[in-house]
């Protein structure tokens, strides 16, 4: 069986699609990812064959130009101004980037791109036959190519948020589905985009706080895929009295919402009042803005580029900022978990969690040391996290795995 992956261009929505990757290569079949260039690498890093076709603006500034449009509609929570779309750089004024000039000129150049991107992945596909196709929530070329070709196509959840949910700041209705400004769909003879597209749905979150969905949802196990990288020495050997807490931040976090997000400070001055260990992992220039801000607390220890499930087996809590990687390797690891998020689907994870009191959700802008405080003790002091982070994992362990999952793929295949 032929299997085509399409991802869209950032790591944490496709790394949980990579263990089913492997699962299927294990057992004979051929996987091939269709990707944009900049995701090659990473691809490979996974043991997956990448192919390059895709376009896709950046994502950092596909998430400035969200947030400079809920800045001059007057729901940017953060007290300062959002970083400009284009450079990142500290704005003085709105004024200073002309938002309807850049998308008047832009128009035609982000239409392009996305037709682009569409034909190359039909034109791949027409020349490949796969007999199967499954894609990331934020992949357009994937429901395509399997209304284009007629065959199968599967959307693979990258966590607890889904076609149906909101977006959250949007307008009322808006929703995680991609658009498709090229009328690709119409011009492959595809019908139309909409949630409709999606007939089945992988979904690998634990039934408890799984999101709604219209689709035949397929559970999967999550099976945590990082990144590459090494175990650091003797973490799993702690046999300490103090609670352990790992903090990891998203390094995309500062980029798309500016540097008030970097909450990492206000995270290490709330702790610095608890008797716990820390183990803090980050990576880029979040990790030179701590090394370079002074020594760290004692009982603060940095970590170099580590895969989370390889630290949270052996921590009693983990704050992060919301993203899909953490949360799920949170659950499966069977912590709780304090999300502070900057919004997005972010905001929807963290809330749909701290719902069935797995987590603690608090907003980013509104997170000051007192508050990151108190959400600690009460996941550290109320045993209700601990027992139903602990039943979420149990229910994640019955969930079939991606091995497990092949014969309900080589059916809908045939």
């Amino acid at each position: 069986m032929r299997v085509v992956f399409s991802v869209s261009n950032w790591p944490g929505h496709w790394f949980s699609m990579v263990p089913l990757g492997w699962a299927l290569q294990a057992a004979g079949h051929e996987v091939k990812v269709l990707c944009t260039p900049c995701q090659s690498e990473p691809i490979t890093h996974a043991g997956l064959m990448p192919v390059p076709v895709l376009e896709a603006m950046d994502m950092t500034v596909r998430g400035r130009l969200h947030n400079y449009r809920k800045a001059r509609a007057g729901t940017w929570a953060f007290t300062g101004l959002p970083p400009p779309p284009l450079t990142g750089q500290p704005l003085t004024s709105l004024d200073e980037f002309d938002m309807d000039t850049w998308s008047k000129e832009n128009h035609d150049w982000a239409i392009g791109v996305t037709a682009r991107s569409c034909d190359a992945a039909v034109d791949f596909a027409r020349w490949w036959q796969p007999h199967l196709v499954l894609n990331d929530l934020m992949s357009l070329e994937g429901p395509l190519v399997g209304r284009a070709l007629n065959i199968p196509a599967l959307l693979h959840l990258w966590g607890p948020i889904g076609p149906q949910d909101d977006v959250p700041g949007a307008p009322p209705g808006a929703s995680f589905v991609p658009m498709d400004p090229s009328n690709a769909f119409a011009r492959h003879h595809a019908g139309q985009m909409g949630p409709e597209v999606y007939q089945h749905v992988i979904d690998p979150s634990p039934p408890t706080a799984h999101p709604p969905l219209d689709a035949h949802r397929i559970p999967i196990r999550h099976i945590p895929y990082n990144g590459p990288g090494a175990l650091p020495p003797a973490p799993a050997s702690y046999h300490g009295t103090k609670p352990r807490i790992c903090v990891v931040w998203g390094t995309s976090v500062s980029g798309v919402y500016g540097p008030a997000s970097f909450a990492v400070p206000r995270i290490i001055e709330a702790l610095a009042d608890l008797d716990v260990e820390v183990l803090l992992t980050l990576t880029g220039a979040d990790r030179e803005r701590i090394t370079q801000s002074g020594p760290l607390p004692p009982g603060v220890r940095l970590l170099e580029r580590t895969p989370l499930h390889l630290l949270l087996p052996a921590c009693d809590a983990v704050i992060h900022h919301g993203g899909a990687g953490c949360t799920m390797t949170a659950l499966a690891a069977g912590i709780p978990q304090l999300a502070i998020h900057a919004g997005s689907d972010q905001e929807v994870i963290a809330d749909r969690l701290a719902g069935v009191r797995a987590a603690q959700s608090l907003p980013n802008a509104h997170a000051d040391p007192h508050a990151i405080r108190t959400a600690v003790r009460r996941l550290l002091d109320d045993p209700v996290h601990r027992r139903t982070a602990t039943q979420l994992r149990q229910e994640m362990t019955t969930l079939p795995t991606p091995a497990e999952l092949l014969d309900t793929l080589t059916a809908l295949a045939h």
